[in-house]
């Protein structure tokens, strides 16, 4: 049927092409223009060169490889050449997969260069001039498919060889797209029911490097289901790519090797082609990975609108609710200003962000395993994050002051700004450990796409943050519905003070699961010198120039030793206890995964960190319950918490292979399944339940 079709469109775009009286604008002309180019100036006689042919195809049109997949024809060229002279075979570049409806091509868009070696005989007199002569032909496809050919002539010297500057880029561009000898040992095998087709590569470094993607390329047709997805997996000493069989790959057939190409996409965005001939054998048990399904329908503007709805319901996360209610007391202070200072928050929050997002993706582009979050992951950030809250508090309570409260117009318009921008760089700083609904997807899709789309997505999230406050400077009559300035602001600022607190103490609970009680002891001595500077910072103020020097330099050097005393932290650790649901489960591993599927067993993983709030709300209101926890041992559910509290890169990729960038994240596999089930970040008992199949 396949064949059928294709020839239906290769008739149709034959009559198109020989009817351009009456064709459409498409027939008028070709899709691609070819020309011979040869690397060297000249030959020598008996020698070699290598002649590109170069194919400048129409943009959304597409020639094709060797093996075209399940439509089309691969470039020929017949070759004319002088008695004694010869044509080498096309050495092909690696191809793209080019899906076309429910088919899988593989080919080419762009600029192509086809290299072929030319030989001259070792009678060729230096000094002549050789004519080369080519025909060649190839099929261009987009919605329809043309063939097109063209008589093409290259005049090259016979003498002393010598590399053509003008190209030699372009001949080493090409080079490094030509796919080389695999240094592993592959092999392969069928299932018992013929419906997979596992691909075994023998390379522990690969199982440590965890390419980006893998893509395999048959050297010939009729071997794998073409436009299937194809799994990747990783065994105890390689990789494994999941490939489902077309329905010819049996019989004698299976006895011989597989011969293709394996392409591989590093984390760096370096890509190799590998040729692999891999007999049957045997394949070693594995944990496949899926292709992020939750993003891969998303398009950037559709990861843009759910970052900017994430955004704004992060704003009603417990962490952030101090510092939105520190900014609203700000506003209504200021009155007028408050329009200004909105737009300086806002500037804060979205640069924030997007600095944030830059951070992740230049960690990201130089190999680090880290996602949203990450910043957490490190006892000496969460310390220092400590110090920051701790600070605030202080200075709400009125133990230091960086302005005052009653000081209303003493404030000067630039200093009201600066402390706006700021205030939104620290609602940013304590909002980075939260994820919100709608904010997983928009993440998953960002990591995966160029820079500037991934920031984009990061700058819609800053946006949909700083929606509330953006909108006050928009709409400046909001500020009507505001309190006045009063007494009551003093008595409100202090009373924010206890939140800011409490999320310290929070911060000194998430160092304990990742410094031990040593790291709990530090952080805490921290608090006592900061708490000291910032006292003595105070009680000099009033003083003569001399007090205010002493007190100045005391409290310096005091909030020094409490930030000597957060290094120390560095290299601290202890087993974490990311949550409640540690206590139900076993700690997450890919092997442990495997194990239990490999067993038939359902499996539920609890990606979860013990700074990570959702997650915490979820395991205490929802799987702790006993009707979840009756649910899991009723159905001897495998429960695996994969807890991201430090920085663990198995579980990294975990987030990855599913769309995720950080956690909160609840997957349930169940028996045969290939593919979890990804359960919303907000769990309901119902949701769960429902997932179980009860």
């Amino acid at each position: 049927m396949k064949r059928f079709v294709f020839l239906l469109a290769l008739l149709a775009g034959a009559a198109a092409a020989l009817a351009p009286a009456i064709g459409p604008a498409w027939a008028q002309g070709m899709r691609v223009h070819a020309r011979l180019v040869a690397e060297d100036r000249a030959i020598a006689p008996g020698g070699t060169t290598t002649v590109a042919l170069v194919e400048d195809i129409a943009e959304g049109w597409h020639t094709y490889w060797k093996n075209p997949g399940d439509a089309g024809a691969p470039t020929r060229i017949q070759w004319t050449l002088p008695d004694g002279w010869s044509a080498g075979d096309i050495q092909w570049p690696r191809p793209k997969r080019l899906p076309v409806g429910p088919l899988m091509d593989y080919g080419y868009e762009g600029k192509l260069w086809l290299p072929v070696t030319i030989t001259a005989p070792a009678d060729a007199r230096p000094g002549d001039t050789v004519t080369l002569r080519a025909h060649a032909s190839w099929l261009v496809c987009s919605n329809i498919c043309i063939p097109e050919s063209s008589d093409l002539v290259l005049d090259l010297p016979v003498g002393t060889p010598s590399p053509d500057p003008a190209v030699a880029g372009d001949f080493a561009a090409a080079r490094a797209l030509m796919p080389v000898a695999s240094p592993w040992k592959a092999t392969y095998a069928l299932d018992d029911q013929g419906k997979a087709l596992d691909l075994y590569v023998e390379a522990s470094s690969l199982v440590a490097a965890h390419p980006v993607s893998a893509d395999f390329f048959p050297a010939e047709s009729g071997t794998i289901s073409n436009p299937a997805p194809q799994r990747t997996g990783y065994a105890e000493g390689g990789l494994v790519l999941r490939l489902v069989p077309s329905d010819q790959f049996t019989g004698d057939k299976t006895k011989g090797p597989l011969n293709g190409l394996l392409v591989l996409t590093s984390s760096d965005g370096s890509t190799q082609a590998l040729e692999v001939s891999a007999p049957p054998g045997a394949v070693p048990p594995a944990t496949f990975t899926q292709a992020p399904a939750a993003t891969g329908d998303l398009s950037l503007w559709a990861a843009m609108a759910f970052a900017l709805l994430g955004g704004l319901i992060l704003n009603v996360m417990p962490c952030v609710l101090p510092i939105l209610a520190m900014k609203a007391l700000a506003v209504a202070r200021h009155g007028a200003h408050g329009r200004v200072e909105s737009f300086a928050y806002s500037a804060g929050a979205v640069i924030s962000f997007a600095a944030l997002g830059l951070a992740i993706l230049l960690l990201r582009e130089g190999g680090s395993a880290v996602g949203w979050g990450f910043q957490l992951q490190s006892p000496v950030a969460v310390a220092g994050f400590a110090l920051l809250v701790f600070a605030v508090g202080l200075n709400l309570s009125g133990v230091f002051e960086v302005g005052s409260i009653t000081a209303g117009e003493s404030l000067t318009h630039k200093s009201g700004l600066t402390g706006a921008f700021f205030t939104g760089v620290l609602a940013v700083a304590v909002a980075a450990p939260c994820t919100a609904p709608f904010m997983a997807a928009a993440l998953g899709f960002a990591l995966t796409q160029t820079f500037a789309a991934a920031l984009a997505v990061f700058v819609a999230l800053g946006v949909g943050f700083a929606l509330p406050f953006l909108l006050l400077g928009i709409w400046p009559r909001a500020l009507a519905f505001l309190p006045k300035p009063g007494p009551w602001m003093l008595r409100l600022k202090q009373f924010l003070a206890f939140p800011m607190y409490g999320a310290a103490a929070w911060l000194v609970w998430v160092l304990a699961q990742q410094a031990g009680p040593n790291g709990v002891a530090i952080v805490l001595a921290a608090f006592i010198a900061l708490a000291l500077a910032a006292w003595l910072w105070s009680v000099t103020r009033d003083g003569g120039a001399r007090a205010r020097l002493a007190g100045a330099a005391a409290a310096i050097v005091v909030a020094a030793l409490s930030l000597y005393a957060v290094s120390l932290l560095e290299g601290q650790s202890a087993p974490a206890q990311a949550a409640s649901a540690a206590k139900l489960g076993e700690t997450y591993s890919a092997a442990k995964l495997a194990q239990y599927r490999g067993e038939g067993r359902p499996v539920f993983v609890d990606a979860t960190a013990a700074w990570c709030i959702t997650c915490l709300v979820n395991e205490e209101a929802v799987l702790s319950k006993d009707s979840i926890k009756n649910a899991f041992a009723e159905r001897k559910v495998a429960y695996l918490v994969a807890d991201w509290t430090n920085q663990d890169a198995e579980i990294t990729q975990l987030l990855k292979d599913n769309g995720r960038s950080g956690v909160p994240m609840y997957l349930y596999y169940a028996p045969g399944s290939h593919k979890p089930v990804v359960l919303p970040q907000i769990l309901t008992e119902g949701k769960v339940l429902a997932a179980l199949g009860g």
